[in-house]
């Protein structure tokens, strides 16, 4: 897959996501939430390499929209999932 090298690649393996379908099908703010969760080191970064890598470019190339559109995909699951206080 572009954009996705090994280290990335482990991560998603451990979280069940063994291919692209895979990784399409869960959608990249679920797929690095879940890498999250696991204990994985999740960056914006890495973020758009999974995004990139479903819309099969470079993630360099994802447009300002695109980012901004994952990256709050990924903030509502992170402030979903935190505790009530």
């Amino acid at each position: 897959m572009i954009n996705i090298g090994e280290v990335i690649q482990w991560e998603l393996e451990q979280v069940g996501i063994m291919n692209l379908e895979d990784l399409k099908k869960t959608g990249s703010a679920r797929a690095l939430f879940m890498i999250h969760n696991n204990g994985g080191n999740g960056c914006l970064s890495m973020l758009y390499a999974l995004e990139g890598a479903i819309k099969e470019i470079r993630w360099h190339d994802l447009t300002r929209e695109e980012k901004d559109k994952v990256k709050n995909e990924y903030e509502e699951l992170l402030k979903d999932s935190a505790p009530n206080m």
